[in-house]
């Protein structure tokens, strides 16, 4: 997972922070409320209140919060985090969907995307997973889902996230879905009194048309 994914968490939760074509949704839609969007493994969905307690749970222990901004220390502090999303997601500055694998109904963790400019031509995108779900495939299977949303519903053209450079799975994961290393910020993330650097990752929205090709998936 990577530090952005919580990297705000001070102004956005306090924690301030895919689908091609399937479901369509228009840009208008999302900020009246996310779609939902299914894959093979997970759900992603809009956060409950109901979630709270999940995301506690899931996203406090030391495995998953040494990278990232402190999360909320309480059921409270999720819940007033959520209450944010959603009041970000009306004003269309932001979208935070929940993680929930099927079978499930209650999130394990959360993706989340934001504008660095107005209108998204530049977004931001992060993530963070309890760790019992490390290594199952839901990352990847929820990251096509949320990069397709950016690009095919939010029109966003090119696409962030950055990682602290000891965060070994966090760059791994990003490596993987095809997000390339442009550099290095350094000294960039405060986290424990120190500050550390961070890896530089996009994606822009034609090469992750030029990926799905590959992976045989339509695009319009």
């Amino acid at each position: 997972m990577t530090n952005n994914s919580l990297r705000e968490s001070r102004t956005m939760m306090t924690l301030q922070p895919a689908v091609a074509s399937r479901p369509q949704t228009t840009t208008s839609d999302w900020t009246q409320a996310l779609p939902v969007l299914t894959g093979s493994k997970v759900t992603l969905r809009e956060l409950r209140l109901s979630d709270a307690t999940s995301l506690l749970t899931m996203l406090s222990t030391e495995e998953v919060a040494r990278f990232i901004s402190p999360p909320p220390t309480t059921v409270a502090g999720f819940e007033r985090f959520i209450a944010w999303t959603q009041r970000e997601r009306a004003a269309g500055n932001y979208a935070c969907f929940a993680v929930v694998p099927h079978g499930m109904d209650t999130a394990i963790g959360i993706f989340q995307v934001r504008q660095l400019e107005p209108g998204f031509g530049t977004a931001e995108w992060g993530f963070a997973m309890g760790s019992g779900f490390w290594g199952t495939g839901m990352f990847m299977d929820g990251a096509r889902l949320v990069i397709d949303f950016a690009f095919d519903t939010i029109q966003t053209h090119r696409l962030e996230a950055r990682a602290a450079v000891l965060n070994g799975r966090g760059n791994g994961a990003l490596r993987k879905i095809g997000a390339m290393q442009e550099g290095i910020l350094r000294k960039s993330f405060l986290r424990n009194g120190e500050y550390i650097d961070q890896a530089l990752w996009t994606i822009l929205d034609e090469d992750w048309k030029a990926q799905r090709v590959i992976w045989g998936v339509s695009v319009h």
